[in-house]
Order: structure tokens, then C-alpha cells, then sequence
């Protein structure tokens, strides 16, 4: 499990926009031997065969087929989020005042926004640039990498009531400070000059960007033990990385494995590239089209299949125990966390909860299973969005963590190995 340790402390250095969590996970596809298809044209198959597609660059799905008769083949899907709170740059992004040089952002998701105050900060996504053609307009992938901004915090002189609580408005609050105006950048366009300079590009190429400010502290382990692991983007890269590990060493020799990295969870997941969109739907129609079977075999297909949706659970926190159920609650490094809901927030159904509770066994992975207090309703997941688009047994898991949704979060280190045992059991 140490390789596998370092290897996922490394992927959550580069997953520091959607894009980039794309880009991390087809570059392990790739060194495994899978083949990039396009979904604008008809999928080519063989049996044994390992493909993954890119959805508008900030989703992706993978996938495996089994060498057995294509008439039995059914689906195992696992599903993640690329997507985090984090702010996010707005189209003019310059608001200079005072001397200083600020950027323009909005909060994007459920951020717990004094998190990101007093941090180093910095900046990645893509960036769209004129070309030949306006139905497709060339398209760069960004990352400053570097300490670039930050959102420093009002002293407690001046905001005497600060350890009572402050509410902080997107607008006025949350706003990273960029420069000085004394400095090099001192157009009123002073983002686009820098942006131009850093892509080594002129300002009028720039038509457009989708980028995230970011937390640029890298992870580090901590504990009497070394047994937390404090990073940013724990929700959800832990679960897009064990999807990626465990397909590529799962060991399949019938059946259809698939897995799903979607955006914008965080605020709906309903896009184009979002779970409530028909991409899931439309990629298992082209495979099964390619294994020369129609629509009614996929149905029945669907009907035997299972899903998991695999997300952070919130792990029992040492100081407020009153929050969580008094029995159904989960630890750190206690294994897999299955997230149990009656009311559907999470999928939930008994069988389902069986099967993964057997998969476990046989994986050697520990878990616990997880109900919220009843007067706190917690969170939602893609599990039951993507269930009502393909109604299949299915069940929420995912690691559990402390800070849930704060610029840095606070997961047990042996809670994702346990994770990436059973879902390697469950694509085998």
C-alpha cells in the first residue's frame, strides 16, 4: 500500500481544477494502456478491450469490456465529481482601488468561506483563445503553480466581533488581492496583461476563461501516528482517484466496468457535463451499439447492473458528537463509510447495502455504515441522480473526512486504501 499512498498524495497535487483532475486521470489511463474515443463518432470494441472519453474537458468516463458473450454482458459503474468549492474568476476580473489590485470572484459550491482567508491562493482552469473557426475556438489548459494570491483577513482590532462570528459576503469579502498598483501591471486590464503574458499570448486572443482559485498548500500527513492525511480537494479527488485505481487493476474477465468523473456536483450537477445530464445514458448506448446489441438488451442490461456512487462522508467530530446519530456515526480509518438515507438524499436500498457489505468481506476492506442525525439532513450525491436516469441497485460510499467543504480537509490515510480494496474487488 505504499506505492499506492504515494501515488495518490502525487495525484492530489494536480488536481487543481476540474481540467486538471481530467487530464490527471487520462494520463493514468493512458501509462495503463487504455485508448481515448471520441463520443461524436461510433465506438469500435473487442472483447478485453480498455477505452476512456473525455466530456468537455472537465468530465470523463473509463471503462473495461469483459471477454465474455456480449448478450450477457451487464454494467458495474462507480461515479465521482471533479469539482470542488473553491471561488471562480468572473469575466472582468479587474477591481483595482486604493493602491491594491484585486480579482473579481464568486464563490463556487458550499465553501466554508473563512477557510480561505490568510491562505496562499492560487489560479487554474482553461482558458479559450480565437482561432480559425468560431464553432471551435482553440482551448488551454492553465496553471499558475504557483503562491499567487491571497484573501487576507480583517485584523481583530478593527472587526472587534470577529470571534463571535462574521457572516462574509461573496462581493465585499472573498475577494483574492492580487497586487499592488505601484507593481508591473498597471492597465486597467491588468488580469488580461498578465494572462496574455503568462500564456505567451496577445490580450486579444483572449475570448473567454473558466478559472478557479485554489488552495496551493500541498498535502501533508500529520498525527501522533501519521495517520491523517490534511489536504485540499479531499471531496472528491479521493474517490476519482480509487475510481481510476481500481479499474485499472481490477481484474475483469466478463461484464461491462464503468467509471464516471462528472463536474459540477457541487452546485447541482445539472449541466452538460453534470450527473442529471443524459451522458451516462448515451455512453452505454454507444457501447452496447458496438457490441451489436439494441436498446431492449440494454434495458434488461440496466435492470442487473449496480452502481456506486462514491463521495466523502462526514467522519464523527471530536468536539461536537451532539451533531451526528448517536450509533450510526463514522471514524477515521474505520474503512469505507456506506451513507445510508430513507429520505433518498443518499441511494439506498437493502440488497444493495448487502452486496457491498459482502464485497468488503471478501476485499478485506473494513466499513461502517452512516445515517445522519434526524434533524440534520446532510448533503445530497450524485447516486440518486444518476439512479433516476438509470434505475439500477446502487449505494453512496466514500471516505469519511473532517472539514468537509473547508480550503483544507482532514481525511485517516488508511481509509482510501480501504476504499480502493473494495472497489477493485467490486470491478473484478
Amino acid at each position: 500500500m505504499d506505492s499506492i499512498r504515494k501515488s495518490f498524495m502525487e495525484y492530489m497535487k494536480k488536481t487543481v481544477s476540474p481540467y486538471h483532475a481530467v487530464e490527471a486521470g487520462a494520463a493514468m489511463l493512458e501509462a495503463a494502456g487504455f485508448r481515448e474515443l471520441s463520443m461524436t463518432g461510433p465506438f469500435s470494441l473487442e472483447g478485453g478491450g480498455k477505452y476512456y472519453a473525455k466530456l468537455h474537458g472537465s468530465s470523463m468516463f473509463a471503462f473495461t469490456v469483459g471477454s465474455g458473450s456480449p448478450e450477457r454482458q451487464a454494467f458495474h459503474i462507480a461515479a465521482a465529481h471533479t469539482d470542488f468549492p473553491c471561488l471562480h474568476l468572473k469575466p472582468a476580473a479587474e477591481l483595482a482601488g486604493k493602491g491594491y489590485l484585486s480579482l473579481n470572484a464568486e464563490v463556487y459550491g458550499g465553501a466554508i468561506r473563512n477557510t480561505w482567508l490568510d491562505r496562499p491562493l492560487s489560479l487554474a482552469g482553461r482558458v479559450v483563445l480565437r482561432g480559425t473557426d468560431p464553432y471551435q475556438p482553440e482551448t488551454v489548459y492553465y496553471d499558475a503553480a504557483r503562491p499567487l494570491l491571497t484573501i487576507p483577513n480583517l485584523a481583530v482590532h478593527i472587526n472587534r466581533k470577529v470571534n463571535e462570528g462574521v457572516e462574509l459576503k461573496g462581493q465585499t469579502d472573498m475577494l483574492p488581492l492580487f497586487g499592488l498598483a505601484s507593481g508591473k501591471w498597471k492597465d486597467p486590464q491588468y488580469f488580461l496583461d498578465f494572462l496574455a503574458d503568462e500564456l505567451h499570448r496577445e490580450k486579444s486572443d483572449i475570448l473567454d476563461f473558466d478559472l478557479y482559485v485554489y488552495n496551493a498548500e500541498e498535502g501533508m500527513l500529520l498525527g501522533a501516528e501519521e495517520e491523517f492525511f490534511s489536504c485540499p480537494r479531499l471531496d472528491n479527488q479521493t474517490s476519482c482517484f480509487a475510481l481510476l485505481h481500481a479499474l485499472i487493476h481490477g481484474k475483469c474477465s466478463s461484464g461491462i466496468n464503468v467509471i464516471a468523473l462528472y463536474d459540477n456536483e457541487e452546485i447541482g450537477s445539472r449541466s452538460k457535463q453534470g450527473a442529471d445530464s443524459a451522458l451516462l445514458t448515451m455512453l452505454l448506448e454507444k457501447i452496447y451499439a458496438a457490441l451489436g446489441l439494441d436498446r431492449t438488451a440494454l434495458s434488461e442490461a440496466v435492470l442487473r447492473s449496480f452502481l456506486f456512487s462514491v463521495d466523502v462522508a462526514h467522519a464523527l467530530h471530536p468536539n461536537h458528537p451532539e451533531k451526528y446519530d448517536p450509533v450510526n456515526y463514522s471514524l477515521m480509518n474505520d474503512g469505507v463509510v456506506f451513507k445510508i438515507s430513507i429520505s433518498q438524499r443518499y441511494t439506498y436500498d437493502a440488497e444493495a447495502v448487502a452486496t457491498a457489505q459482502l464485497l468488503c468481506e471478501k476485499a478485506g476492506a473494513k466499513f461502517k455504515k452512516f445515517v445522519n442525525h434526524s434533524d440534520m439532513p446532510g448533503g445530497g450525491t450524485i447516486g440518486p441522480v444518476i439512479s433516476s436516469w438509470l434505475p439500477m441497485k446502487a449505494v453512496d460510499i466514500g471516505v469519511p473526512l473532517l472539514a468537509m467543504h473547508s480550503a483544507r480537509e482532514l481525511m485517516g490515510i488508511e481509509d482510501e486504501e480501504h476504499l480502493i480494496r473494495l472497489l477493485t474487488e467490486f470491478f473484478s
